[in-house]
């Protein structure tokens, strides 16, 4: 007798369904965090982020190659958490690849059973540790949304010649609230959500009086009525980070209101004042209108994430068997 496979024909790897989109789709708080692929092909820290995450979030970013560093390519790190399983959402950019290879990995991505992509545009190669390498950039990362969403929906190349399978996926694109000139971030996100993008991760917000009037203005665009916006925030572990966080990172903006919260906090103790914080507005926006969750980024720092969602109260998350 045959036995049935274990694994879908149409993929490498076993279903994951599609998490994320469920629990956007629900109306449910959504969480997401993000996990950096390692500088090599040794997969233990990997899989130890991806466990604990595992019970807390919807889905789990893999960076693809984050400040132009070299890293494990994120589709197989994607593929190595779904091994754990952890729902990936694997991240793409315009920076080292053209619209051939682009559309190429999307592809591959949704062959693969990888179920969300988050599309960006890239950190210039100057910041990272090839900075002779060559830029490409023949995209940007709005262009490259509506590329998706144009190969899913209507199952055309750019060419315009004809897929035989369309990738199904769930896409995500990026805001930063805070960057200069204010008042276009909003119409910056209305513009990737009219080029398809589903879901918005924002870069750290350490400004929840800025970050309120951005909602509200995507909200009077009308950008959130199609899409779902998901505050990014992070916590802040020692003196260093928070130098870096205010100084070091452009678009960040680290508010007067929160370096006092560290004013005078010695090093050992920065950590615990971090995650009270974090936690704090995780808290916070969950009462936002227009907010359908949070993405906790604290790299090198996964076991804090299920530290702060217990102490803002968010619930674990329910598992299909």
């Amino acid at each position: 007798m045959t036995t049935a496979p274990t694994t879908s024909p149409d993929s490498l790897l076993p279903p994951v369904g599609n998490r994320l989109r469920d629990s956007l789709a629900s109306g449910r708080f959504a969480v997401t965090a993000e996990l950096t692929p390692p500088r090599g092909t040794d997969l233990t820290r990997l899989k130890k982020g991806a466990a604990l995450l595992h019970d807390y979030v919807d889905a789990a970013n893999l960076t693809d190659n984050p400040s132009a560093v070299v890293r494990l390519a994120s589709w197989a790190a994607s593929a190595a958490v779904i091994a754990e399983d952890l729902e990936p959402i694997c991240q793409l950019q315009c920076r080292d690849r053209n619209r051939i290879a682009l559309q190429s990995d999307l592809l591959g991505l949704a062959s693969i059973g990888i179920p969300n992509v988050l599309l960006l545009t890239g950190d210039h190669t100057r910041f990272g540790d090839h900075p002779e390498a060559k830029d490409v950039f023949d995209l940007d990362s709005t262009t490259l949304v509506w590329v998706a969403s144009t190969l899913r929906d209507t199952g055309e190349l750019m060419s315009g010649a004809k897929l035989q399978g369309s990738p199904r996926l769930l896409i995500g694109a990026v805001e930063n609230p805070s960057a200069p000139p204010l008042e276009f971030r909003a119409q910056r996100l209305a513009k990737k959500v009219a080029a398809g993008a589903e879901f918005i991760q924002t870069q750290y917000i350490f400004d929840l009086d800025n970050f309120r009037h951005f909602v509200e203005r995507a909200g009077e665009l009308g950008a959130l009525d199609h899409c779902k916006l998901l505050a990014g925030l992070g916590p802040i572990r020692s003196p260093r980070a928070l130098e870096r966080l205010s100084h070091s990172i452009p678009g960040v903006v680290v508010s007067d209101d929160v370096a006092a919260r560290f004013k005078g906090v010695k090093d050992e103790d920065f950590a615990e004042v971090g995650l009270n914080l974090c936690a704090e507005m995780v808290a916070e926006l969950q009462n936002i209108p227009g907010v359908s969750g949070v993405h906790l980024m604290a790299f090198a720092w996964e076991e804090s994430v299920p530290e702060i969602l217990t102490r803002a109260g968010v619930a674990a998350r329910q598992r299909r068997n």
